[in-house]
């Protein structure tokens, strides 16, 4: 008689109360590795990411002037900079928003390239064509777009001169993410295309994004761009990537307060049917934990069973929510922007760990204390 075929008889006594624990348990964490997929998705960004990106400093959507470039590529310490103008459109459907952005994409190839895989052949690709744009994998694989395929985007913010407010652009290339955690729900066209036939905000942008020669040199370079063009007709507010992404995200929903009060919520709630239903379970079994303490069983080795018990529930329910999770971001992972990485994988298996301790504890601790002859008048 070992620990395992104890553990693997005590849960197997009630097959259908076991199955529907573990049920239970792989919901709890296929909710956790789908909502921590999507924030990660959502984010778009990697923590590590040291650009910088220079806004109005009266607010992000007021546009600044072109040839503030030239001025910020002097600042010492800066790398590269580039521009970018958000189209702000929709496709066919206007809750089909897609993001497009027109930049220069040379520029955009240096500061970006960590990221996205802007090649030279797609750059040659989208040079040869004003109207031509390069779209993200994402966004081509979610809207079933091709090579060649021309496609109309109706934008909200910009219209055509001598026209609507409909633009028709010719997909010249598909570009990939150099990393699972790169959002490529996006699309860039030529900022020269965009800047000629528009009717209003010529020669502006929306933002600079400036790449520092080392991470360290961020903070010096942020304040030195800000100062540069203090008490001046454009002044501008600068932060790291994250920061910016993190305020605009927050705009229109705190996504982690969201997603930490649904899983607080679900692991509470799994927290108090595993205990409850092991605390009947050791009800059931007083009399057989007399006999185990009678044949010599200590109460910390009583108290070491039960903790295999519900850690085995939990190491088995969460494995299965953890495993349909990955199935679920690897099959539709593109479309619904859900991202899995190792970090979400370490994150659940150390919960699998915690959950089947804290559930275990209470009736193991009950256990452990019994009198032998309180458990044996139970029979």
């Amino acid at each position: 008689m070992t620990y395992a075929t104890l553990v693997q008889g005590n849960l197997s006594r009630k097959l259908i109360r076991t199955l529907l624990l573990i049920l239970s348990i792989a919901i709890a964490f296929l909710i956790y590795c789908l909502l921590a997929s999507f924030a990660v998705g959502f984010k778009g960004t990697d923590d590590t990411s040291n650009r910088l990106v220079v806004t109005s400093r009266i607010s992000s959507s007021e546009p600044l002037p072109i040839n503030l470039l030239d001025k910020i590529a002097k600042i010492p310490g800066v790398a590269a900079v580039s521009y970018t103008t958000r189209l702000r459109a929709f496709y066919r459907d206007p809750q089909n928003i897609v993001g497009a952005s027109a930049v220069d994409p040379n520029l955009s190839a240096v500061t970006f390239g960590h990221d996205v895989e802007l090649s030279p052949a797609l750059l040659n690709l989208l040079s040869e064509k004003r109207n031509g744009v390069l779209v993200g994998r994402a966004l081509a694989d979610n809207q079933g777009w091709q090579v060649g395929q021309r496609i109309t985007l109706a934008s909200m913010a910009y219209r055509r001169q001598g026209g609507d407010n409909n633009w028709e652009f010719e997909i010249a290339g598909i570009f990939d993410g150099r990393r699972p955690t790169v959002d490529t729900h996006f699309l860039i066209l030529r900022y020269d295309y965009l800047n000629e036939a528009r009717t209003r905000g010529r020669d502006t942008v929306d933002g600079f994004s400036v790449l520092p020669q080392t991470p360290e040199q961020g903070d010096a370079i942020a304040r030195a761009i800000d100062e540069a063009f203090a008490n001046s007709g454009a002044e501008t507010r600068t932060r790291t990537e994250v920061e910016f992404l993190q305020a605009f995200t927050g705009q229109l929903a705190d996504v982690g307060t969201i997603i930490r009060l649904v899983v607080g919520a679900a692991f509470i709630t799994l927290l108090m049917i595993v205990a409850n239903t092991m605390l009947f379970a050791i009800r059931e079994r007083r009399a057989e934990i007399g006999i185990l303490k009678t044949l010599g069983l200590s109460g910390a080795r009583l108290l070491t069973l039960i903790l295999a018990e519900t850690l085995a529930l939990s190491l088995v329910g969460g494995m299965i929510g953890m495993g349909l999770a990955f199935a679920v971001v690897s099959l539709t992972g593109g479309e619904l922007g859900l991202v899995f990485t190792p970090p979400i994988a370490l994150s659940a298996m150390a919960l699998m760990g915690l959950i089947g301790l804290c559930t275990g504890l209470l009736p193991g601790i009950g256990a452990m204390r019994l009198p032998i002859l309180n458990a044996l008048q139970s029979r």
